[in-house]
């Protein structure tokens, strides 16, 4: 199992942030099921202020190119992420169109 961390700005927009905390309270069953089906085991989404941080584990079948071509083929995906848009802002470093990005792990203990 792999684990990759990705981050995202939310707009600063008090009440836009606790709509969007609200659609993550119980988010629609097709997106459950189509992070899973792109072989995303376990995935957590943290926020602090505007900032947010998702670290998702993933099988030997998941790859960031097969759930690109799965959410671009998913007409209720892209709704849901049409509607997210409301409320996320890319980060200066985003081409354009990205929204989550890769980060850099820069350190772990075990390797210390």
């Amino acid at each position: 199992m792999s684990r990759y961390c990705l981050t995202l700005d939310l707009k600063d927009d008090p009440a836009l942030i606790a709509e969007y905390k609200k659609y993550h309270e119980k988010i629609w069953p097709e997106i459950t099921e189509s992070i899973k089906m792109s072989g995303i085991e376990d995935m957590e989404i943290y926020l602090l202020g505007t900032r947010m941080f998702m670290i998702i584990e993933v099988n030997e079948e998941f790859s960031f190119e097969k759930k690109a071509e799965l959410d671009r083929t998913n007409s209720k995906v892209q709704e849901w992420e049409e509607l997210m848009w409301k409320f996320q802002r890319p980060l200066p470093e985003a081409k354009p169109g990205e929204k989550w990005l890769l980060m850099d792990r820069v350190f772990k203990l075990e390797q210390a």
